[in-house]
């Protein structure tokens, strides 16, 4: 994939977490973008209650891996990472 692409791609994940950080942040959590792979897997740190929640990988599975793919249909997955 070339870069402008992957790129074009950075912007909407971006901009699709944006959305979601919110409803994390409510639950005293948060999430920061750290990387989109050749392969187009997601990868995010969750910060705060979210690091520590034992349904943090619901969550990031179940609602923000969800939106993501809902808005950029590329995406093959969103996974955490420390």
């Amino acid at each position: 994939m070339d870069s402008k692409k992957k790129e074009e791609i950075k912007k909407k994940v971006a901009s699709t977490i944006e959305m979601v950080r919110p409803y994390l942040i409510a639950d005293g959590g948060d999430i920061t973008l750290v990387d989109i792979t050749d392969d187009l897997t997601v990868q995010v740190k969750l910060i705060g209650a979210c690091g520590t929640c034992p349904f943090s990988l619901h969550t990031l599975k179940n609602g923000v891996e969800q939106a993501v793919k809902k808005e950029v249909p590329e995406i093959k997955e969103v996974v955490a990472v420390d």
